[in-house]
């Protein structure tokens, strides 16, 4: 190991990998630097790597047990079956129990098939002179249980209780502890009731099997019994206290766990490290690391044997992401000075050291491992192949995990995920897929961000059948993640433009009677929209209902849109409301949406029709309708209609400022300023005050209108009446004074003789140099000073301030961009479109060129206006 770790930085590869800065690299520039004396090192391949590493792990050669899994995995179909016995039968295999067991196990702690280790199973118990033992038995069970086969498990038990005589096991005890295995403790219970009726009982083995099966399956009352016939039969050993600790935990009872472990110790009995290993899980489980850690101190003390208990703990904080607290805390308490484990220490000292990327000082320290002679846990194996993922060596990483049975290498989630997003992050889709896949089945879920690259890397690759069958196998292995599996794909699918696939995907899920979640149905729906297919977005819509999802405003407003667009829209949009009002309790929430959708569809007819059936329906026109109905008028520039509807609302209710405000809005929106500014007048007449939304959209059409003074006399009142403007207003009058002088003019006439020194007042003084007629040379963080005492900047300001520069020099353009970019504030299409328009007019077409591709990384597109002078 210390010859292959002094020499892997001379590992060759056909191909030059990337690291995360883009840089490419060999496996020489990541470990020390090159010297003359290693220039003729032996190149080592992944497989060299990979050996050396199965040394230090003290794994055995397996040859013999790989040759068996392989001819057991190539015979699927009955037919083979006599061609697979044949298969054995050569390899002159000298059958027993302890032979039996390790073929087992090799297939339990691998990633061997599971129905591998059933087919080698049936085959050693066919051969002439060996008999299937107890052992072997509850080792298949086990593999079978993990595997949750129970409905196999249910058959061979069946097979076993007719051809008891064959067996060479106690039969009643098979029977109890193999229907406690198969997730059936009640029959397990019934046939240990019979062989107590018939003055048969249970030997050690038996009882503890049964009793943690119990505890398994939640059936603590039952357990309690079985631990007093334990306890009263003096079969009690360190089993039955691990069995016990895990009952008090499963059932949260931490403290009655603590102190049965206490009492244990006080009295002078042996205390299992494994006993203390489950509690301190079942605490981390709980988020509670802190009092886990305090229980490993106690027990440290007391001389248990804690090794495995370390390692769960440790194990537990890489997993919950909390490493940096850990290992703060372990400071404080001087724990690596104690009398702890040194692999404990090793680990800690190796996940710090990964999680800073310290990579060649993680390389040190295993070398520095495997000289005092220090083998490796799971925690140790797990941060080796997380140390060949971070220095980009992904081959070396592939073969590691495809030989983790070999090295007996179980990978925790964190270490799932960080080889899924390295192999994402190389291009190697198809291995991430498979090591995703592997992990699902292996009960592994990596974290949502993962996921989600893997979906989004399928997509890219187009491998739609891949996502689909990753997605129902998760579904039917009945894992519970934390978060929908089939979520990610179908968004990614979505954001793709495969709406199809994404549908059918979602066809599939619902086909298993799986839910998606309500924010996966908005992206469908407002896909299926974007692509004119109104009548399959109205369908899901009507589903993600029935699923006890609410959907939006804006949701419903873009299906009725959709639908519009469709033919014959009349019948699709009373379609969707009769469906809508036959399957829901009939409320004005739902005729509201269809009013408003129907005012943003340009159907104003259709939203006078609902609200009408609104009415019929013995429904009383709310705020919400009234304003939703005033509002699909205006939309629709029928100002005569709006103007009758308003007046009819005034013989129903008195006018507020929520109506008010939509009417000078919407009345803004079409274009007629008289008619807002009669409102308004109206408005405050009634004592009423205006909305901030309807003096920055008038201000705004007076502006456009040209009517500057009358836009200056509402900026005057506004700062009479709120003492501020907004950033919107503000950007308007600065956007206005940069096409003409007139606005300046206006504030001179309109503000003569006033005090030029408020803070809204200097804004004329801005207006003054921003039109030129106020010569002044200001640089731009000046300018910025001075714009901020008038109202606060955004980004639209700094793309004004961008546009006046540019004008003149354009050069100074660039300065102004970076300054934005400083603000922490992201350059628009408007930022990009103004310094291109400047560069253009000024002849600088290269750099123009420059600036427009970087835009058009970040999906943006030219204004027409700028597009005319390319």
């Amino acid at each position: 190991m210390i010859k292959l770790l002094g020499s892997i930085k001379h590992v060759a590869k056909s191909a030059q990998l990337k690291n995360r800065n883009g840089n490419s690299s060999s496996y020489s520039c990541l470990f020390l630097p090159p010297s003359p004396t290693n220039s003729s090192s032996v190149h080592l391949s992944a497989k060299d790597v990979v050996a050396s590493l199965k040394d230090w792990f003290k794994c055995p050669d397996t040859p013999l047990l790989d040759r068996i899994f392989t001819i057991l995995s190539s015979q699927d179909d009955a037919s083979s079956r006599h061609a697979t016995d044949l298969a054995l039968s050569h390899l002159n295999l000298h059958l027993s129990e302890t032979f039996v067991l390790q073929v087992l196990s090799y297939g339990r702690s691998s990633s061997q098939d599971v129905l591998s280790c059933l087919k080698f199973f049936d085959w050693a118990g066919r051969q002439p002179g060996f008999n299937h033992t107890r052992a072997t038995f509850f080792t298949l069970f086990k593999i079978l249980s993990k595997a949750k086969f129970m409905p196999l498990m249910l058959d061979i038990l069946q097979d076993f209780m007719e051809h008891r005589r064959i067996h060479n096991v106690r039969f009643h005890d098979t029977l109890v502890w193999g229907y406690a295995l198969a997730g059936k403790p009640e029959m397990a219970l019934q046939l240990f009731g019979r062989m107590r009726f018939q003055g048969l009982d249970l030997d050690t083995f038996a009882y503890h099997v049964l009793l943690n099966a119990l505890v398994e399956e939640s059936c603590f009352d039952a357990a309690d019994m079985i631990a007093k016939q334990i306890s009263m039969r003096g079969l009690e050993n360190d089993i039955t206290h691990s069995i016990l600790v895990k009952c008090w935990c499963k059932q949260n009872k931490f403290k009655e766990a603590e102190a049965y472990l206490r009492r244990l110790a006080e009295s002078r009995k042996p205390v299992d490290g494994h006993s203390v290993s489950i509690m301190v899980n079942a605490l981390c489980k709980g988020n509670r690391f802190k009092h886990a850690a305090t229980l490993l101190e106690e027990f440290t003390e007391l001389n248990v044997p804690m090794e495995h208990a370390y390692g769960i703990w440790l194990q537990n904080v890489v997993q919950s992401g909390r490493l940096n607290w850990s290992l703060e805390f372990i400071n404080s308490r001087r724990l690596l000075y104690r009398n702890v484990p040194r692999l404990f220490q090793y680990n800690v000292l190796v996940l710090k050291l990964l999680s800073e990327y310290r990579l060649n000082d993680v390389y040190e320290l295993l070398i520095e491992m495997e000289k005092d002679g220090i083998s490796p846990d799971k925690v140790t194996m797990n941060a080796i192949l997380c140390f060949f993922c971070k220095v980009g060596i992904v081959d070396v990483a592939i073969e590691l995990y495809n030989s983790r049975s070999e090295l007996r290498l179980s990978l925790n989630s964190t270490t799932y995920s960080s080889l899924i997003n390295d192999l994402c992050w190389n291009g190697v889709i198809d291995e991430a897929y498979r090591v995703l896949r592997n992990s699902i089945r292996e009960g592994y879920f990596p974290s949502k961000n993962t996921f989600t690259h893997v979906a989004v890397a399928l997509c890219r690759e187009a491998k739609f059948d891949m996502i689909k069958e990753l997605v129902i196998f998760s579904l039917e292995r009945k894992v519970k993640p934390r978060y929908a599996i089939c979520d990610p794909f179908i968004v990614a699918l979505c954001k793709a433009n495969r709406i199809e696939d994404a549908y059918l995907l979602h066809g599939e899920v619902c086909r298993i009677n799986k839910d998606i979640a309500r924010e996966t149905y908005f992206h469908l729906i407002h896909s299926f929209c974007r692509s004119n297919r109104g009548d399959i977005a109205a369908t899901l819509l009507f589903e993600m209902q029935e699923k006890g999802h609410k959907p939006t405003r804006t949701l419903f407003r873009s299906v009725i849109c959709s639908l519009c667009d469709m033919e014959s829209p009349e019948n699709q949009f009373f379609k969707m409301l009769e469906m809508q009002l036959s399957h829901f309790e009939p409320e004005a929430r739902i005729f509201n949406f269809f009013i408003s959708g129907a005012g943003y569809a340009k159907k104003p007819e259709l939203a006078r029709e609902v609200f009408e059936m609104m009415q019929r329906s013995g429904i009383k026109p709310g705020l919400r309708s009234d304003i939703s109905m005033l509002v699909s008028y205006l939309q629709n520039n029928r100002i005569s209609d709006a103007l009758n509807f308003f007046n009819d609302i005034r013989q129903r209710r008195k006018i507020g400022r929520k109506l008010y405000s939509s009417m000078i809005v919407g009345l803004c929106k079409a274009d007629q300023a008289d008619y807002a500014l009669s409102f308004m007048k109206e408005m405050k007449g009634n004592n009423v005050y205006p909305s901030m939304e309807c003096y920055e959209l008038l201000i705004k059409l007076l502006c456009s209108k040209k009517s500057y003074w009358l836009a200056v006399k509402l900026v005057n009142e506004l700062e009479n009446s709120r003492g501020y403007i907004t950033p919107f207003i503000g950007n308007v009058l600065l956007l206005h004074s940069l096409k003409t002088n007139q606005l300046y003019e206006a504030w001179v006439q309109f503000k003569e003789g006033e005090d030029e020194t408020s803070d809204v007042s200097m804004l004329g003084r801005v207006i003054g140099i921003f039109s030129g007629c106020i010569k002044a040379s200001i640089d731009i963080e000046r300018a910025e000073e001075i714009i901020a005492k008038c109202f606060p900047l955004d980004v639209y300001t700094y793309n004004t301030l961008l546009k006046k520069v540019s004008k003149s020099k354009v050069e100074e353009a660039f300065e102004v961009y970076d300054w934005i970019c400083e603000k922490g504030y992201e350059p628009n299409r408007w930022t990009y479109d103004i310094i291109i328009h400047g560069l253009l007019k000024k002849g600088m077409r290269v750099e123009a060129q420059r600036w427009l591709k970087e835009m058009s990384e970040k999906g943006f597109d030219l204004t027409d206006r700028t597009k005319m002078l390319l």
